[in-house]
């Protein structure tokens, strides 16, 4: 175990005094996971009550019918709570469906693209060239930039991407878990301004983005998109839902005859309960929602994020011993990626790290090293104490 760190308090042994940030709550440990990712602890535990006797109802929230008054509040509040965030337009629907993001590779052309038409994707990870392969068997898909050639470690510059003639949509990933890149504004110096960057459409076209690992990270300019998705598991709550925020002109589009609950406008019209939807989940959303709103909204979770980035990417930016994985100019707020000299010491920072209080921080088998999420949820306490891990691990590994 790393003597820099108190394992009880999981913050660092100089940095425990009467004025420091409270400690994780006895038996928990900072959780680095991609996702499912760390929850807010006063989300947990008014969870915790609720699963027993949800507003004085009597029974908890996974037993009340998806038909019942109460579901019906859960769903109109995290509906509204969703839009008001963002201050997202009225001509946008919330929907919640099941399947994942993955989805999403499928029902974004199958509901709106057509056989004889062309959709653009810009292909910037794993998950982006998912979405490109699955899309494959709706109307001609054309790849605009592949990032493959440089193992995806930065994100496109406007005149790397080539597009097709006529796109109906263009489809981005604006985070790249899995190679810690994302998609930002750039200041003169090169630098990320950690504010959201889209690509230049096309005529016509309208951007379809996948958030999942970055949704309400920042402030949303919804005037950019037609589409946007993304799993509940990192930003918004617990795997079983995806997020899906689609404008009201869009539903309007039928390439081709679907099965019902493929078919996003009849899912807008049954408020996302075509079936029984995963009732848990969407209050968990909900529960989220209110927890962001309570936080000071999107200005102020922006404003942690790029503080916690800066203490992990301060310790990168000072290290000969660390090697990123992201160029810094499409460095990922959500996702920091590096490794160690050699593999045999990223299993070992895994391990010591682990010991100290810090878990879930392997880095995916494409990219090896370590990956460290730090979404909305993760306090500064939390990005702290692995900052002085890393020194620490490297002043007596280095």
């Amino acid at each position: 175990m790393c003597s820099m760190l108190n394992p009880t308090s999981l913050q660092p042994a100089s940095a425990i005094t009467a004025a420091a940030t409270p400690a994780r709550a006895p038996g928990r440990i900072y959780n680095f996971s991609a996702g499912p990712s760390f929850l807010p602890e006063e989300v947990i535990k008014q969870a915790q009550g609720d699963i027993w006797n949800v507003e004085g109802s009597g029974i908890g929230i996974m037993e009340h019918s998806h038909r019942a008054p109460l579901y019906d509040k859960v769903l109109a509040e995290a509906e509204a709570d969703f839009a008001a965030i963002s201050n997202m337009p009225k001509n946008f629907k919330v929907l919640f469906l099941v399947g994942g993001a993955t989805s999403q590779n499928y029902m974004v052309p199958a509901n709106l693209l057509g056989q004889s038409e062309t959709a653009d994707y810009i292909t910037t990870g794993y998950w982006a060239e998912r979405s490109f392969e699955h899309a494959q068997m709706y109307g001609h898909i054309h790849e605009a930039y592949s990032g493959k050639s440089t193992n995806y470690r930065s994100i496109p510059r406007e005149d790397e991407i080539k597009y097709s003639s006529k796109p109906v949509y263009v489809h981005i990933c604006s985070n790249n878990t899995i190679y810690g890149t994302q998609w930002h504004e750039i200041d003169a110096s090169g630098k990320p301004t950690w504010h959201m960057r889209t690509p230049t459409m096309p005529d016509g076209a309208f951007l379809v983005c996948d958030m999942c690992s970055d949704i309400y990270c920042r402030p949303i300019d919804w005037s950019k998109y037609g589409v946007v998705y993304a799993g509940a598991q990192k930003n918004l709550g617990v795997a079983g839902t995806t997020v899906v925020a689609i404008r009201e002109d869009l539903l309007e589009r039928r390439p081709r005859e679907l099965p019902e609950m493929l078919q996003y406008r009849v899912q807008a019209r049954e408020h996302s309960r075509m079936n029984t939807p995963p009732v848990f989940p969407i209050y968990l959303c909900g529960q989220m929602f209110k927890w962001i709103i309570r936080q000071g909204g999107l200005d102020v979770i922006h404003k942690r994020n790029i503080a916690k980035a800066h203490i992990l990417y301060g310790v990168l930016d000072a290290s000969k011993f660390y090697k990123p994985a992201a160029t810094p100019d499409s460095r990922s707020l959500m996702n920091v990626v590096f490794r160690c000299p050699t593999a045999a010491l990223d299993d070992i920072f895994v391990k010591e790290a682990f010991a100290a209080g810090m878990d879930n921080i392997r880095g995916h088998r494409a990219t090896g090293g370590m990956r460290v999420s730090i979404y909305n949820a993760m306090p500064d306490a939390g990005a702290k104490a692995m900052a002085d891990f890393m020194r620490e691990f490297e002043r007596r590994h280095g």
